[in-house]
């Protein structure tokens, strides 16, 4: 585009001259078909009496439609300045009745049936009633029938019970996948409870502030991770050593735990916890209502049926392991269970999806994207989220199946959109609103934003959960009122995303408002790290940001401005991190500044912070074997440094568990 600016407009209001030429007639011709100078060139002239105008634009930016909505709304505004000169900015809507009416009313009638009034393991119960012999669960050489994990489930709910659980007592899961980890997810919803799953990688501090936030009664784990447990005054239960006979005051006449008190869809499911840009994680608490929903309209809109195979692809503190669990075991599908290092991305995913007959696959696009299309004719559909889709992605992993762009938010039951994607050639939308959702864009005053025009995201209908636990601030701040719906207790939820509508009534992903950025698939608050890093006491300032690192994936990036007599390094501040945050919020480089650049106004200047140098070992130590010098070149080849020593630590020059995958790849 032009240096100076890109949009221009001509008032033409001199009075125009008449050309005289004889006797010969003169009239004013448009050249027609003439190169747009500018990207939008609005003209405007008096016509005697009437003002005309005219809009020329840059086709490889606009098409015609787009333009005509634009006139369109510029006559509306005109027409609201005219009747009243003095009315604020603000107030001007933009949307005539028809076009508002579209984006708020027919583009979110989503209305449709669910088991309402079910809670998520009564579900699970009723298809083990359905099909007590089919495969329930299967890892490994392992497989459970239906009738036989609902049984462990019933044995396990009735001890939790006998321990105290009834609905919204949280219970933790500090479990390995496995089928026990599925079992006691199920065990602890039959009880009345909610779970809470946890990271088995995380830091003891960082566990023990999450079990004392969720006020959870006990922690069940196993035998092998028990040590791993902070000492914090919750009880640990160790299934390994639950009796497998609950007692027989325990079981009704059925066979099933006996509960005192029975949850109801408006109790806890679960709550999941995200990063938090006030420095401390928060706890989203999920109710069993919207989740039911959820789930069923994603076996319909996926296709899920008996006979299926799902891969529990996503760890169980990731909320899209909420829609692989009970999209499988509420549709009569086998869940495929598997250890994590069977499930990286690459060549041993492949292997994996191969051996067990994966049909249905859930997954972030970046962990598809290190992955090699191949061929696996029994996946019949494949869905990602949690972060932007290429279009490239739809075209490598499309063809011969179904593929699915999915969006959404732990705070609106997982899921709202499921964009089916046949075109490969242009970056995919992400669909419209699923079952008893919706979905509005809005401008910074509330009002609907029109199609085309980028707005906040906000998520509303019955897929709404309740808020963040013990934090009514906050939630007050994110959920607010419905001013479209009549419905007593209408709530909408303030994303952070920002979005513009299609002409076709599909949503367009276009960024955020704030500064949370999605890193290989988890949703991070850089303010929550920048906290943990001035916890250390020879800093004073610090930011963090996510850039495009040196091999192609985003990484995080630290900056740093220590006391001025402090000397600390990368490497001590990294290790740091690691105390008090999971392995995927700790920056893959950090970067120590004399002073943050700052904007006019005081604020850090993002833009001008400097890109890390390139990573190199620190205390460099030459490779001494040929299977050192092949690693070390492999490492190099995958992280884009120039040298690495037989000492270097492969996370500490840049490297994550998806790059890891490329390594073993190529190692192979």
């Amino acid at each position: 585009h032009t240096p100076l600016f890109q949009v221009m407009f001509i008032l033409q209001n001199n009075e125009q001259g008449e050309l005289r030429l004889g006797g010969a007639g003169v009239e004013a011709l448009g050249t027609g078909g003439s190169a747009a100078k500018f990207d939008l060139t609005l003209s405007v002239w008096d016509a005697g009496g009437e003002i005309r105008g005219g809009l020329e634009y840059r086709a490889a930016l606009w098409d015609h439609a787009t333009m005509e909505r634009m006139l369109d709304h510029f006559g509306t505004l005109l027409e609201q300045v005219a009747a009243d000169p003095g009315r604020r900015c603000p107030e001007i809507r933009l949307l005539r009745t028809a076009e508002r009416e579209r984006v708020l009313w027919e583009w979110n009638t989503t209305d449709a049936p669910f088991s309402d009034g079910a809670c998520l393991h009564e579900l699970v119960e009723a298809q083990a009633r359905r099909t007590p012999a089919a495969p329930a669960l299967r890892h490994g050489p392992r497989t459970l029938a239906y009738a036989e994990m609902d049984r462990a489930a019933d044995r396990l709910a009735g001890h939790l019970r006998t321990r105290g659980v009834v609905p919204e007592t949280r219970v933790a899961l500090f479990l390995e996948p496995s089928p026990e980890m599925v079992v006691a997810l199920l065990a602890v919803l039959k009880a009345g409870g909610a779970y809470v799953p946890l990271d088995t990688g995380s830091p003891p501090e960082r566990l023990a502030f999450l079990l004392e936030d969720a006020g959870a009664r006990m922690v069940l784990t196993q035998a092998a991770l028990a040590d791993r447990l902070p000492r914090c005054g919750v009880e640990a239960l160790v299934l390994d050593d639950v009796p497998a006979d609950p007692g027989e005051d325990a079981l009704s006449h059925t066979g099933s735990p006996a509960p005192a008190h029975a949850p109801s869809p408006e109790n806890l499911a679960y709550v999941i916890y995200t990063s938090g840009s006030t420095g401390r994680p928060k706890g989203v608490a999920v109710p069993h209502r919207g989740v039911c929903n959820s789930t069923e309209a994603y076996i319909r809109a996926y296709g899920i049926r008996p006979g299926s195979r799902v891969l529990l692809f996503a760890p169980l503190h990731f909320d899209a392991s909420v829609l692989d669990v009970f999209t499988a075991l509420c549709s009569g599908a086998t869940l495929v269970v598997a250890p994590r290092e069977e499930m990286m991305p690459g060549d041993g995913l492949v292997g994996l999806l191969r051996h067990e007959r994966i049909t249905h696959l859930k997954i972030t696009p970046s962990a598809l994207a290190v992955t090699p299309p191949a061929a696996l004719p029994e996946l019949e559909a494949v869905m990602v989220g949690g972060e932007t889709c290429s279009a490239e992605l739809v075209a490598s992993w499309g063809p011969g199946r179904r593929f699915f762009n999915g969006y959404g938010a732990t705070e609106h039951s997982v899921r709202c959109t499921a964009m089916l994607c046949t075109d490969g050639t242009q970056p995919p939308p992400v669909g419209r609103p699923i079952a008893n959702a919706r979905l509005y864009v809005l401008d910074p005053h509330f009002e609907p934003a029109p199609v085309g025009v980028p707005g906040e995201v906000f998520m509303a209908g019955l897929p709404v959960t309740r808020g963040y636990l013990g934090r009514p601030g906050l939630t007050a701040e994110r959920f607010l009122p419905d001013p479209f719906r009549d419905e007593p207790g209408a709530r909408m939820y303030r994303s952070g995303d920002r979005g513009r509508w299609r002409a076709d009534g599909t949503l367009e992903f276009v960024g955020r408002t704030d500064f949370q950025v999605k890193v290989r698939g988890f949703r991070i608050e850089p303010g929550e790290i920048e906290a943990a890093l001035l916890e250390h006491p020879a800093l004073v300032d610090a930011v963090v940001v996510a850039r495009e690192g040196g091999a192609g994936e985003r990484r995080l990036v630290g900056y740093v401005v220590p006391e001025a007599a402090a000397e600390v390094t990368a490497a001590a501040l990294r290790a740091h991190l690691k105390e008090r945050l999971p392995e995927y919020m700790v920056p893959s480089a950090v970067v120590v500044l004399e002073r943050l650049p700052l904007t006019a106004n005081g604020k850090v200047d993002r833009r001008a912070l400097p890109e890390p140098e390139p990573a190199t070992g620190e205390g460099y130590v030459a490779p001494r074997t040929p299977a050192e010098e092949l690693v070390a070149g492999i490492w190099a080849e995958v992280l884009k440094v120039e040298r690495v020593g037989a000492t270097d630590d492969f996370f500490a020059l840049g490297g994550h568990s998806l790059l890891a995958t490329r390594v073993v790849s190529r190692l192979r």
